[in-house]
């Protein structure tokens, strides 16, 4: 039995109806030349159902102890009666399979909360897609997975050919320990597990005395409440209410669009920045013009949460292992230019705050100001109090194609959490020459979220003129 980390806690503490706490990851696949579909997707759903040797955290349950149930405390345990039927599901759009009739689909399974007395995730495999495609949607909770895990748990399932083949579970322990050998040829003799990474109280012991970076940090942090620090940014402070940070239900809404790598990169090196502040840019256009075409475009600048990741090399098999900052849109600047300059400052500010901490001291200053977030949401302050009014995250995925028994990956859109006072989540994935944007939404408080894509595309193509670039 193992015992979760404050940090992984956190998200299970915080969940009720209205906040579902798990994330998603949906892919898009095409299927081999010259396959009978039924055949090859019956195929697939036997090697999902086969594994009888799943790796952590495919094959543990929280534990039922009276802390468990109290929800104060939680540990680990094995689950030595996994129903496999149950976590591993099959689905049929309805026609014409368009992409609209899969959305519909995902955003009604990320509505639904995991069943505590089992392990933690769902597999769903969906047929009926238009152009020659099906789709997997996995389904885990953030307690046991954070987003770059989630990643490296999906990519363990292909191949880098379209002529690879497997027979055993991309779940099972036997593919994980292929995938890590492939990853990191140069400790393929010592397998990695999680005593290598110290757990959170074994780092936060070790930093008991030597704190003074901790110190200066939040120092930092405390500055900008006393009208200092700029042009930093932190949670609470001076975060506008908006119609993002109302609060949600326990309906969602998913959409998901394609953009290609290349010409966000593009317009980030044009304007002096990185492919980072040109995604924050795009989405904070994009957010500006779908909240002034509805009325509710704050005064203030929208503030989201950007989230660090905090993993050490080679380090595979930690739930969570993230920081964050909190970057200014500046979405109340009509001018892109200066939008873009005001985000750019913001991230550079939050990013010289971690620059000074170890992994120990990142990790337990994610934790002293991160916490609060769980009490306001326990409390249901969430709407009241907002720590930031969204979440824009962007996950680094496999720049090479990916293959699943010879089905291409086409796409990898995340699916993530909103919380009362953060009804709006923007995640994406980086992969082959593309980025897949994932957005998840509260469907009571963003009914129409779809039209978000168009003004993203919209933003993109103002901030090419503005840097003097052409969309290839």
């Amino acid at each position: 039995m193992s015992r979760l980390s404050l940090l992984d806690s956190n998200f299970l503490m915080a969940e009720n109806r209205e906040t579902p706490m798990h994330v998603g990851g949906v892919h898009l696949y095409r299927y081999p030349k010259g396959v009978n579909k039924r055949e090859f997707l019956s195929g697939l759903k036997e090697i999902l159902l086969s594994g009888d040797d799943l790796r952590p955290p495919f094959n543990q349950r929280l534990s039922s102890n009276l802390l468990s149930r109290a929800n104060l405390a939680f540990s680990w345990e094995t689950d030595k009666d996994i129903d496999l039927e149950y976590h591993v599901r099959h689905s049929a759009l309805p026609k014409p399979g368009r992409y609209r009739e899969l959305f519909t689909l995902i955003s009604r399974l990320h509505s639904t909360l995991l069943d505590r007395n089992r392990p933690l995730w769902e597999m769903h495999l969906i047929e009926g897609l238009a152009n020659n495609q099906f789709a997997t949607y996995l389904k885990i909770h953030h307690c046991a997975m954070d987003g770059i895990g989630a990643m490296h748990a999906t990519q363990s399932m292909y191949s880098r050919s379209p002529e690879g083949r497997t027979d055993y579970s991309p779940l099972s322990r036997q593919s994980w320990e292929k995938y890590k050998r492939e990853l990191l040829p140069e400790r393929a003799a010592a397998s990695i597990t999680r005593q290598d990474i110290r757990t959170l109280s074994e780092r936060i012991t070790a930093q008991i005395g030597s704190g003074v970076n901790l110190a200066g940090a939040l120092l930092k942090y405390g500055n900008v409440w006393i009208g200092g620090g700029r042009p930093l940014n932190v949670p609470w402070h001076s975060v506008p209410h908006a119609k993002i940070s109302s609060s949600v239900s326990g309906s969602r809404r998913f959409v998901a669009q394609t953009w290609p790598y290349a010409r966000i990169r593009a317009v980030g090196k044009a304007l002096g920045g990185t492919l980072n502040d040109a995604v924050l840019a795009m989405c904070a256009g994009g957010l500006r013009r779908y909240l002034d075409q509805v009325g509710e475009l704050p005064e203030k600048p929208l503030k989201a949460m950007v989230p660090l990741s905090l993993r050490v090399e080679g380090d595979l098999e930690s739930a969570n292992a993230v920081g964050f900052i909190v970057a200014n849109l500046g979405t109340h600047l009509a001018d892109p230019g200066e939008r873009f300059e005001t985000i750019q400052q913001s991230v550079q500010a939050g990013k010289k705050v971690y620059a000074g901490l170890s992994a120990g001291e990142a990790a337990l200053f994610t934790q002293l100001t991160s916490s609060p977030i769980v009490l306001t949401t326990l409390l249901g302050l969430g709407e009241l109090l907002p720590a930031y009014n969204l979440v824009i995250s962007n996950v680094p995925g496999s720049r090479k194609a990916m293959y699943w028994n010879g089905a291409l990956v086409e796409g990898v859109y995340p699916a993530s959490i909103v919380l009362h006072g953060q009804a709006l989540n923007i995640t994406l994935v980086s992969y082959m020459d593309q980025l897949d944007f994932g957005i998840i939404a509260c469907r009571r408080s963003l009914p129409h979220v779809q039209r978000l894509l168009d003004h993203l595309e919209e933003s993109l193509q103002e901030l090419e003129e503005l840097a003097g670039v052409t969309a290839d």
